[in-house]
Formats: C-alpha cells, structure tokens, sequence
C-alpha cells in the first residue's frame, strides 16, 4: 500500500506540473501556444452545442444556442483545472493522510482557501500553502484574462457593426461595391480597406493568443467577423480585377493583412492551406456567380477599366489566397451562411442573402402605409 501511495504522489505532481502548464500556455504567454486540455475541452463542448442546435430549424434559433458555446467553454475549462489541481494536491497529500478521500478533502479545503480541513504536519502543510497559493492565482489570472478578453471583442464587433450599413448583413463583397457606389462614396473606400487592413492585425494578434475569441459570435446572429473580413477583402478584390487603375494601394494592403490574418488563425486551428497558391488554382466561387454578384453595381455606375470576363480571372487570382481558409473557418465557427461564404456542414443548403433597406422618401406614398414599429431592414 505504501508504495502505491508514493506512486500516486508522483503521479501528482506529474498531473500538477502539466496542469500548470496548460494555464501558462493559455492564460500568460503572449504566443497562443497549443495546449492539449483546452483544445479537448473546445473540440467536445462545441460537438455537444453543434448538436442541440442541430435541433432547431432556423438560424436564428441555432445562434441563440451556439452563443452559450464560448462562455460555457471558458466555465468548464477553469473547472476542469481547477479539478485536475484538486486531485493532483490529493494524490501529493496521500502518502501523509488516513485515505485517499481524506486527501482529495484536504486539497480541495486548501484549493478554495476554505481552511476547513488539514493535518497540522510539516510535509501535508507545505502540500497545502502550494494547494492555496494555486487556486488563488488560477482564479486571479482568470478574472483579469476577462477584461483583456472582452476587450479584444469589443473592438473586433465594433468595426463589424458598422460594417453592416456597408456591406448587409450577412456582409457580402458586392454589396460593398454597390453601397459605396450607391451614394457617391467610392473615393471612400480608401479609408475602409485601411481600417480594416488595422483590424486585421489586431485580430490575427488577439484571436491567436485567445483563441476562444474565435468562437465568440456577434450579438446580432447575421454578424460576424469572419464574413466581415470575407467581405471586405472580396470587395477589395474586385475592385482591383475591375479597375487596376483607379483601385486604391490600400486595397492590396488589406488583402495582404487579410489573409495573413486568416492563415495564423487557420495555422492555430490546424486548417491545412497552400501558403503559395497559383492565380490560375480553381476556386470554389464560380464564374457565374461572380457575374450576378458584380452586375448590380456595374449597372449604377461603379467605374471599371475591364469587362466582367477580363476581371474574373485577376478577381480569381486574388481569392485563391484566401478562400478556402475563410470557407472552413466559417463552417468551423458555424458563421451565418451567406453568399459567397462556403458551405455549413450543420446549415445544409441554407443561404441567407442580405436585404437591402428600402429608400423612401417623403414623397413616397408607400411610406405612410408601412406599419409602425417594424424592424429596419439590413
């Protein structure tokens, strides 16, 4: 009996010493290192969400249950370490104590610094403080990992906000076009792709180093970051396939930002993709769809230097970059299925196209019959 006590206290501070280094990997070193129990935890609770939402036919209702995946993810990981401390503190104390039940008591008396429980000898005591001083700190790292957390959201939803007057809801490439167009500001777009070429970076540095962040969905359920990006660097593309001459240098910035942002992402999420792609590699976006997205805005007036035909294999070029890690990020994250976007594997056959809201004036008679207090459209 006794020398598996002493083996149990190896195996404790084995257990101890690998328990602290998933919180190091996860909570203090800025480099978002791999670490074996968080990715577990991730890969088993977003099954058991991706399930229950599966139980629901909308959208709308299947966002409302994946918005809890993320939040849960972060309860269940502090418990899960704070778990595997209070049976590696017991293993430790095992060898010192009565029974094995007595010793998970005692760790777990110290761990939450309740003090009801102890062996007042010098080798359980020592066990003890370590036991104390940990469950302090985890808990402490914890609630100050929440605000830098929440913080890197906000700034990240910010821009994907106001994105939605720009680019619909889901945010689409073309509508871009369209909009800017639409309104006279195409000389505008400069200053877009700039900030979005600032948060991208901000976001390859945030989502990598808290990479929870990943799976935190926008508070309106056809938002999203990831179809934000998607859309802002279609946009840019096209823009540069249609007209090379006029197309802003920023346009080629932030695609550049952009999908090295999406390949850190992919890179911690284990997504395979060609790191140098040829301009002539298939796309999974056809030729046709291209040609109806575009039209719109090439019938308002959005100034281009080729034809739709000249344009889609410079447009093609572009996206071979970015495309499919965008397409499986969304469908990890289970984005709203908007166009251009890739597939879902739990939304099959479901696309949601954005709406455009209506242009009234004070001299449309239709506007004195539309029902008060109806939602705006997107």
């Amino acid at each position: 009996m006794t020398v598996v006590r002493w083996f149990g206290f190896v195996s404790g501070i084995v257990l101890v010493l690998t328990t602290w280094s998933s919180v190091i990997r996860t909570l203090i070193v800025p480099r978002g290192l791999p670490s074996t129990l968080p990715r577990l935890i991730a890969r088993y609770s977003g099954w058991i969400f991706l399930f229950i939402a599966r139980r629901f036919d909308s959208y709308e209702e299947r966002d409302r249950v994946l918005a809890f995946q993320a939040p849960t993810y972060l309860l269940l990981l502090l418990s899960t370490w704070m778990l595997l401390f209070l049976v590696g503190f017991g293993l430790l104390l095992w060898p010192f104590v009565v029974s094995l039940p007595r010793a998970l008591l005692e760790s777990g008396s110290s761990i939450f610094t309740l003090g009801f429980a102890s062996t007042h000898e010098t080798g359980p005591a020592l066990v003890q403080f370590l036991a104390a001083i940990t469950g302090l700190v985890v808990v402490a790292l914890l609630v100050g990992y929440l605000p830098t957390l929440y913080a890197s959201f906000n700034r990240r939803e910010t821009m994907v906000t106001m994105l939605q007057s720009r680019a619909g809801a889901p945010a689409w490439g073309p509508e871009i076009l369209f909009r800017y167009q639409n309104v006279g500001l195409v000389d505008q777009l400069p200053a877009l792709y700039s900030d979005w070429e600032r948060w991208a970076a901000d976001v390859s540095e945030s989502h990598t180093n808290y990479p929870m962040l990943i799976f935190f969905r926008s508070p309106h359920p056809l938002r999203s970051w990831i179809l934000g990006l998607l859309a802002v660097m279609d946009s840019a593309a096209m823009y540069l396939a249609l007209a090379p001459d006029r197309a802003p240098k920023e346009a080629r910035l932030c695609l550049r930002m952009g999908f090295l942002c999406l390949r850190d992402i992919a890179t911690f999420l284990r997504i395979d993709f060609d790191p140098d792609p040829l301009p002539s590699d298939p796309v999974d976006l056809t030729f046709e769809e291209f040609e109806s997205g575009i039209e719109r805005a090439l019938a308002i007036g959005f100034p281009s230097g080729r034809t739709v035909e000249e344009a889609w294999p410079h447009f093609r070029g572009w996206r071979v970059n970015y495309e499919g890690v965008a397409h499986a990020i969304a469908n990890i994250v289970s984005a709203p299925p908007g166009p251009w976007s890739g597939p879902r594997d739990n939304l099959p056959g479901m696309q949601i196209i954005p709406q455009r809201p209506a242009d009234r004036t004070p001299d449309d008679a239709a506007a004195d019959l539309r029902p008060k207090g109806t939602g705006a459209g997107h």
